[in-house]
């Protein structure tokens, strides 16, 4: 199981941008894919998750309202589409992958990990 995370960059305080993962080796029924970042000095942070067999999703405070993830079944991907970005949204953001989904909360249990793609948002 291979997951490759892409779409990082430099954008300015209100923009946008979309973070992909791309899924292989992996099939999507029953499991959960998740976002999750890393500012420096600050803890791991579960971003965004979403459960494959219902496309139900779970987004951190931080985030709700902005941040969308979602299945791209054709590309096989794990989208993170960033909207209104503000400063503090800063981070490495990474993507896991955990079967069964009813772990999808703990990230410990995550089984599969991306390489993270660096966000940075200017002001």
């Amino acid at each position: 199981v291979q997951l490759q995370a892409s779409g990082g960059g430099l954008v300015q305080a209100g923009g946008s941008l979309r973070l992909s993962c791309a899924v292989s080796g992996l099939t999507f029924g029953n499991s959960a894919i998740a976002w999750f970042r890393q500012a420096p000095g600050k803890e791991h942070e579960g971003v965004a998750c979403i459960v494959s067999d219902n496309d139900d999703t779970v987004y951190s405070d931080s985030v709700k309202g902005r941040f969308t993830i979602s299945i791209d079944n054709a590309k096989n991907t794990v989208d993170l589409l960033m909207n209104s970005l503000k400063l503090e949204d800063t981070a490495v953001y990474y993507c896991g992958a955990v079967a069964p989904w009813r772990y999808a909360r703990i990230r410990d249990k995550y089984n599969f990990w991306g390489q993270g793609t660096q966000v940075t948002v200017s002001s």
